[in-house]
């Protein structure tokens, strides 16, 4: 089940251990770097499988999707993919011509399955190289 939420919500502090987990334990993103003021106006999304938190994202107003996260012992079961494709859908329902995000380059087939073309260079963001991704929305 996937919940859409805001920092207000019961369920923030899961999306926060999900991240904490998963970009700075395990990919070593500087804490300064994980945590911005886009939080605080973000609708997030929070995958639960048996009623434990599994995974998240994070979607703007302006169609930009981040901070997707996945568990380690999670991945491979197709959550990232329904969490990327609730994450599209929110897009849709705000009206946004386009969604849009900056993806690590090892995840670039993964974003590119759900139809997310390369838009940018590769570039370095916190240690990590990534390249911009749009999706047209129709």
């Amino acid at each position: 089940m996937i919940y859409r939420l805001d920092t207000q919500h019961a369920l923030w502090p899961e999306c926060r251990k999900i991240r904490q987990r998963v970009f700075v334990d395990e990919q070593q993103v500087p804490v300064s770097l994980e945590w911005d003021a886009s939080d605080a106006v973000a609708m997030h999304l929070l995958a639960m499988v048996d009623k434990k938190a599994v995974a998240c994202a994070r979607v703007l107003d302006d169609g930009h999707i981040g901070r997707m996260a996945v568990l380690s012992e999670w991945r491979g079961q197709g959550i990232g993919e329904a969490l990327l494709l609730q994450a599209i859908q929110e897009c849709q329902r705000l009206g946004v011509t386009h969604a849009g995000l900056s993806a690590q380059t090892h995840a670039i087939n993964f974003y590119a399955r759900a139809g997310f073309v390369v838009s940018s260079e590769p570039y370095l963001d916190a240690n990590i190289m990534h390249v911009d991704m749009q999706l047209e929305l129709v």
